[in-house]
């Protein structure tokens, strides 16, 4: 009797297929096989195997990210032509500067050309070897070294200081090394707040900053950009460069008025204003966007029928609740995996309803793959591409000591800074250690409690959502539960006054649908109250949008491939991306 490996080679454990069905304990993996020797022997039932190799196919890209990135050759031929000296020199960066920083020129293969064109090469060093190199146009394209490592540019110069600059580009980087701060690096794709190229070397480079000037455009993106550098860092190590009314960056403040303008941004760079205290200048560029704009509606899931009562946006807390059983955990994985693959969020989870992390960890995997867990039904390339994605997007909080708000919310903080995770569950509120002090009530405590989760989410532009039973309930006329609302919630009114969003998730046994209600939504450009119905996807753990009398859409496909061709069709070409039996799966 044959058994397939899920891996290619050495040993490890798997349950038994001849004496599985039959045991009391179904996840007792007693089949022991060592793949390299191609045998196999159940402890239980003493059954031997042939074991049979998985065959042999094209590793995915998400696993060679295992392997060294694709490292760019470094010939060292820093000769310049004139013309591009020139280029420079009228952006008042000196030739010395140049070589300095080994900024060299040639002919490459660009995309948006269709041919080799004269490019000027940003070349990304690291712990001085060359990493990845940026080419620019003279018409201003660019392309970066395909799979190789995204650093910040000019990351060596800050390896032992206390401080140092980010600007939006190398041009800037590179006004601010002529005008005398060496320590000026350069995010390496531009004004997007997707700053994960920290993550790998946060430690080494960006933990022990004290001070960190943050030099970037002010015009939208660029306060996109500054905000999310700000949640990562800490407001209290940041100081905010500008450039005066006619100044969008610090090339062109060093062009119009030379250096001493420059080093007067450094000097005068103002550090984020004390806590509680704030004029309309702290927030302007946000107050003329809102009147020129109007106020924007937030992120959403994706299905119409709730998208039209709730978008979410961060800093904002949402309470949950259900009767058990009814999906509300479920109903949040829901969320959290559509806004990461619409709106590139990252999750973090303290989640002791779903433990063993295992099993959560599975959930998720389905809800991707549009497929059942296990073998027999999920490819293993798409869940070994799964596995990566989950890795790098979702966080498991699980603390062996207490579980205090304290704990939970200093884990919750560190996954932000370091991941730049963007939602935190809370799942649930009764799992929590509560420490109430001596002498307060349960209601104080609770309003507390929750005030401080909502200053959480304000000051680390994150969205909390907290997952709360309500009290014992009695069924009504009919035999059935009703939908708990907030103020049914175990404790206090508070979860319902205190939330930004409430949702009570329902199920009906006897139709066999889930009721989603919005019962609270704060602010009226964000949502409305109302119902949304869905019917729930046993084979993947997805919620279809459902009405009666219409037929439910089943939604099984693959999310990270659907993902990828939505990117692709918003001109997303630089994407890292390979086929995979016909399916383009991402890094």
């Amino acid at each position: 009797m044959g058994v397939n490996a899920l891996r290619s080679s050495g040993k490890t454990k798997v349950t038994c297929p001849s004496c599985n069905e039959r045991r009391r304990d179904k996840r007792d993996r007693s089949l022991s096989i060592n793949i390299d020797k191609g045998v196999g022997h159940c402890h239980y039932c003493n059954v031997s195997y042939a074991i049979e190799k998985p065959p042999e196919r094209k590793p995915f890209a998400s696993e060679r990210r295992k392997e060294p990135y694709v490292r760019p050759a470094w010939t060292n031929r820093t000769e310049l032509s004139e013309k591009l000296v020139r280029y420079f020199e009228g952006r008042r960066i000196r030739q010395t500067t140049l070589v300095n920083m080994r900024i060299t020129e040639g002919l490459e293969h660009m995309p948006q050309a269709g041919k080799k064109v004269n490019t000027v090469q940003f070349n990304y060093f690291l712990e001085g070897e060359l990493v990845n190199v940026k080419y620019r146009t003279g018409d201003k394209h660019f392309k970066m070294t395909s799979g190789a490592e995204l650093i910040p540019y000019n990351m060596d110069a800050i390896r032992n200081t206390k401080e140092c600059i980010i600007t939006e580009g190398e041009f800037d980087c590179l006004s601010f090394i002529e005008c005398g701060y060496a320590h000026t690096v350069s995010v390496p794709n531009g004004a997007s707040a997707n700053t994960s190229y920290l993550d790998e070397h946060w430690d080494a480079y960006f933990e022990e900053k004290e001070t960190v000037y943050i030099a970037v455009d002010t015009d939208k993106k660029g306060v996109e950009l500054r905000d999310e550098l700000v949640r990562r860092f800490g407001a209290e190590r940041c100081r905010i460069v500008t450039y005066g009314d006619d100044c969008k960056d610090a090339n062109e403040l060093l062009v119009k008025y030379g250096e001493h303008r420059v080093r007067e941004a450094i000097e005068c760079a103002e550090y984020i204003r004390v806590e509680g205290v704030f004029t309309v200048s702290d927030f302007e560029p946000e107050l003329d966007l809102l009147y020129e704009k109007g106020m924007p509606r937030g992120l959403t899931v994706g299905h119409v029928n709730f998208d039209a009562l709730c978008s979410f946006e961060t800093k904002r807390v949402c309470v949950v609740t259900g009767i058990p059983g009814c999906g509300k955990s479920e109903f949040v994985d829901e969320i959290l995996e559509r806004m990461n693959i619409l709106h590139e969020w990252k999750s973090a989870y303290f989640s002791p309803e779903n433990y063993p992390l295992t099993y959560h960890a599975s959930k998720l995997t389905s809800r991707l793959t549009g497929k059942p867990f296990g073998v027999e039904r999920m490819p293993l390339g798409e869940y070994r591409a799964a596995k990566t994605h989950i890795n790098r997007n979702f966080f498991f909080i699980y603390p062996k000591e207490v579980f205090s708000v304290d704990t939970i919310l200093e884990k919750a903080r560190y996954l932000i800074r370091r991941h730049g995770v963007k939602a935190f569950v809370i799942d649930p509120w009764n799992r929590l250690e509560h420490q109430v002090p001596s002498g307060m009530t349960e209601t104080n405590y609770i309003s507390q409690t929750l005030d401080r989760m909502t200053n959480f989410a304000q000051r680390n532009d994150a969205l909390v959502i907290l997952v709360a039973h309500p009290r014992k309930m009695s069924k009504n006329a009919t035999g059935q539960y009703d939908m708990p609302t907030l103020y049914d919630i175990n404790g206090s009114a508070n979860f319902f006054n205190k939330a930004d969003y409430g949702l009570s998730v329902h199920r009906d046994r006897a139709s066999d649908t889930v009721t989603v209600g919005v019962q609270k939504v704060k602010f009226r450009h964000l949502g409305t109250t109302g119902e949304a119905r869905f019917k729930y996807n046993i084979n993947n753990g997805r919620y279809a949008p459902y009405a009666e009398g219409k037929d439910v859409h089943w939604d099984n496909t693959n999310h990270l491939t659907e993902r990828i061709r939505r990117l692709e069709d918003v001109g997303m070409e630089e994407l890292p991306f390979e086929r995979y039996d016909g399916e383009k799966i991402p890094f």
